[in-house]
């Protein structure tokens, strides 16, 4: 076979494949080259030797650059901004976490993951380092930071009111060109440092969102962005009791929820044994009210399995 003909067999045999699978591909055409020293197939086999280079340093890039954070609590939402948005702030304020903040762009460079309560529910925040023009192409580490961002559930976009508002459009454009949609509120972060008429603006440059003003400095600004985390959630609270005596924490599952989907959750054996549930709530004809499996549950039910 001529040598230019064989080079095109094996460019059409490495479509598609990528990692240890293209290196594997370079190897059983090596075997297949003539062994010249010199000459044409000469260049042909040095061609492929710098394929498989090339290959093993594309992986070592593709795995470097990918980042993964794992999930706790009931859902994983997002906290997304341009840098210095005062991002590193808010989790701190709202979590236990220690992290190291600043009044200059890029304090955080990685994901940082934290718990705190929302809706009396464990629910874990992760601070997306802040977000450059060009990010969904790649830039500032943006491909892997937008592959974080696939797997959350929801997001909180944040804005420091002390910024102009078009630092917050081109983290909008970056996440659109990326085909990131997820639910999401809006928080009006440094509040504490600007007049009413900021929060407005804002609510009015940015309708299509629900706009949280917050400040670390005042727990009650911060207790309504939890309530925002939570409502972003979608997630439903029950309750469970046994013998009268009520669990201090809610399970949350993802609506609607049935009481043969709580009996699941618990035990898969307890979902197979489930007849009904005895349900305490407001949509109750009476308190302990007997509910068949199939019985659809709201926030905040009470409800003990019966078998």
């Amino acid at each position: 076979m001529p040598h230019q003909t064989f080079r095109q067999v094996i460019k059409r045999r490495l479509v598609g494949k990528e990692g240890s699978v293209r290196t594997r591909e370079l190897r059983a055409i090596l075997d297949e080259l003539p062994d010249y020293r010199n000459g044409p197939y000469a260049d042909l086999r040095k061609w492929v030797h710098s394929q498989i280079d090339e290959t093993h340093k594309r992986s070592a890039v593709t795995q470097r650059d990918s980042i993964q954070v794992r999930r706790q609590g009931a859902a994983q939402v997002a906290v997304v901004g341009p840098p210095n948005a005062g991002k590193s702030s808010l989790l701190q304020a709202l979590s236990d976490i220690q992290i190291r903040t600043g009044d200059y762009a890029f304090t955080t460079t990685r994901p940082v993951p934290a718990v705190i309560r929302a809706g009396g529910v464990p629910v874990q925040l992760v601070e997306i380092p802040g977000l450059i023009q060009g990010a969904a192409e790649g830039r500032g580490g943006g491909r892997a930071l937008m592959g974080v961002l696939r797997s959350a559930d929801a997001m909180v976009l944040c804005h420091a009111l002390t910024e102009p508002v078009g630092t917050l459009d081109a983290v909008r454009r970056e996440l659109d060109a990326a085909g990131i949609d997820l639910p999401a509120v809006l928080a009006a972060t440094k509040v504490d440092e600007v007049g009413p008429e900021a929060v407005a603006a804002l609510r009015r440059h940015a309708a299509d969102l629900p706009v949280v003003p917050v400040s670390v400095l005042d727990d009650a600004t911060l207790d309504a962005l939890r309530e925002a985390v939570w409502s972003l959630t979608g997630l439903t609270r029950v309750y469970l009791s046994k013998d009268g005596d009520v669990a201090a924490e809610p399970m949350a599952l993802p609506g609607p929820v049935t009481v043969a989907d709580v009996a699941e959750r618990i035990h898969k054996d307890l979902g197979r044994a489930c007849r009904g549930a005895r349900l305490w709530s407001p949509s109750a004809r009476h308190p302990g009210q007997w509910v068949g499996r199939a019985h659809p549950l709201t926030d905040g039910d009470t409800v003990e399995i019966t078998t």
